[in-house]
């Protein structure tokens, strides 16, 4: 919208998918600061203050927090932003703490019903709170609140039947009527992982028009592909592409006829504008229970299939099975989910963030 524009993106040390924003043409300058995490396991409530282990590392990231608010603040002083935006996660704290103590006017965005920590941590002298749901979902002060959606990538859009072919036809799987997409996120999910190694056998043999992409987190490739090989006929290995990270994953989801998936808000976003039938596995164990309470909301309306994690051995396959043999039922969930979607979400977000940088 404004190429005169510099992006500047702030990770942090030693993110293991740093090397993304590094790659991407659209981002200027990478940098990174120490950052800390409070570690809060949803459903453990007190019984986590019994946790050595998970105490002291919380103790010990409160100094990486310290250490990543001076970094932020010294680097925020040189580069003398217009504006920041912060999108949640770790690294969000020391750099909205830094910008604040500038009096630089930093956005946050939460693609969750419920706020994340590192939001909520700041949100006192957020210029502006940029949400996903309607505003009254939050405890934000209306008055700073706008509801924006969730940006995703301009690359996704509704696939129609044709184009969900072609797409096949692009990532080498043309020759199969049924495409199983499993994506647990970029670092992978390892109890769906195993999930749907085990189920591969039986689903593969009772669809031989089927064929699966399993996305299962960088440093999970090597394993996964072993197990597969213990457990599946020539032949079935052959229907079976495990991939550690997918970068253009709109061609992969938009071949797909069922998207097997966690329930982050931004994967869901994602799906929700290409008008994919989804299974869901929503995350029990983070703070909150956010994955949870999205899944369950999506459920409520009729847009998604939920199958929880505790019960991912039994219930994963028949549900599977279910919607491949029944396309009435795809096409329902499919155009369901579609109607949660907000295409320009990403173009709404960078009108706010350039109105805010040319003030």
């Amino acid at each position: 919208m404004d190429p005169s524009v510099r992006l500047l993106y702030i990770g942090q040390a030693g993110d293991s998918l740093a090397d993304i924003p590094r790659n991407s043409g659209d981002i200027d300058e990478v940098y990174s600061v120490s950052a800390g995490k409070l570690r809060r396991y949803h459903g453990e409530g007190w019984r986590q203050l019994l946790d050595i282990e998970t105490m002291s590392l919380n103790v010990r990231d409160m100094f990486r927090v310290v250490k990543g608010y001076l970094q932020a603040y010294r680097l925020l002083k040189r580069l003398e932003p217009d504006v920041v935006f912060v999108k949640g996660g770790f690294v969000g704290v020391p750099v909205g703490l830094a910008a604040a103590k500038l009096h630089i006017p930093y956005i946050t965005h939460d693609s969750d019903a419920i706020p994340g920590l590192a939001n909520r941590l700041i949100a006192r002298w957020a210029t502006l709170h940029a949400v996903a749901l309607p505003k009254e979902v939050y405890a934000y002060p209306a008055d700073k609140t706008l509801t924006v959606g969730v940006p995703v990538h301009a690359n996704y859009e509704a696939v129609t039947p044709e184009a969900q072919v072609a797409y096949a036809v692009e990532i080498g799987l043309g020759a199969y009527q049924k495409i199983i997409l499993v994506t647990g996120g970029g670092l992978g999910a390892q109890r769906l992982n195993d999930a749907v190694i085990l189920s591969a056998p039986k689903l593969l043999e009772a669809f031989p028009d089927l064929a699966i992409v399993h996305s299962v987190g960088r440093n999970n490739e090597t394993a996964a592909n072993e197990h597969y090989r213990n457990i599946l006929s020539e032949e079935q290995q052959s229907r079976v592409v495990v991939m550690g990270y997918i970068e253009d994953m709109q061609r992969y989801s938009g071949a797909a006829t069922i998207v097997v998936t966690r329930a982050g808000a931004t994967a869901l976003a994602e799906f929700a504008i290409q008008q994919k039938t989804c299974i869901v596995v929503p995350n029990p164990y983070l703070t909150g229970g956010h994955q949870t309470k999205n899944a369950d909301y999506l459920a409520s309306q009729g847009a998604i299939e939920v199958v929880l994690e505790g019960a991912l051995a039994y219930d994963l396959p028949p549900t599977i099975t279910k919607l491949l043999k029944d396309s009435s039922r795809c096409r329902d969930l499919a155009k369901t989910l579609g109607k949660f979607a907000i295409p320009d979400a990403a173009r709404q977000l960078a009108m706010v963030l350039l109105e805010q940088a040319k003030s």
